[in-house]
């Protein structure tokens, strides 16, 4: 998928962390999740240099915009990883850029050895919900390992 003219995908860089930190607490707040208390939050590309991880940011002429990333299901088998922290900021939705990060963060996956992606979202984020459901995500029951993202109850897992 071409990104649009201006916009920039790319690995998360330690001049990143606290833009990205910012994003992920400014959406979290928009739909409603409350106080973050994840020491990953505030060291991005530190936690995603550990093996088998990756995260990716967007950057929309020059700014960023939110990002995505994959790493080991906590608690899950080492054939499953899990989609976390994909957020973007309101100024850069609808742009394409949350699939162009999903491809991204799915094709590192497929990379590392993962079979399967596990992913959590809030049941408001109903955009989110119908952008993995249009990737071939489906519906659980019940949460995987410890995704730990509190107020969850939705959940979703996709092959890869």
């Amino acid at each position: 998928m071409a990104l649009p003219p201006g916009v920039v995908l790319r690995p998360i860089q330690a001049r990143d962390d606290a833009a990205a930190a910012a994003i992920i607490r400014q959406v979290m707040s928009e739909f409603g999740a409350g106080a973050i208390s994840d020491p990953e939050v505030d060291a991005m590309q530190r936690a995603y240099s550990l093996p088998r991880s990756a995260y990716f940011v967007v950057e929309r002429e020059g700014r960023l915009g939110g990002g995505a990333g994959v790493g080991p299901l906590l608690g899950g088998t080492d054939r499953i990883c899990e989609l976390r922290k994909f957020y973007l900021l309101p100024s850069v939705r609808g742009l394409g850029l949350g699939q162009a990060l999903l491809d991204r963060c799915l094709l590192t996956a497929r990379g590392f050895g993962f079979d399967q992606c596990y992913v959590e979202v809030l049941d408001r984020m109903s955009e989110a919900q119908r952008v993995l459901e249009a990737n071939s995500f489906q519906l659980l029951q019940a949460p995987m390992g410890y995704g730990g993202l509190r107020g969850v109850n939705t959940w979703y897992l996709r092959s890869l």
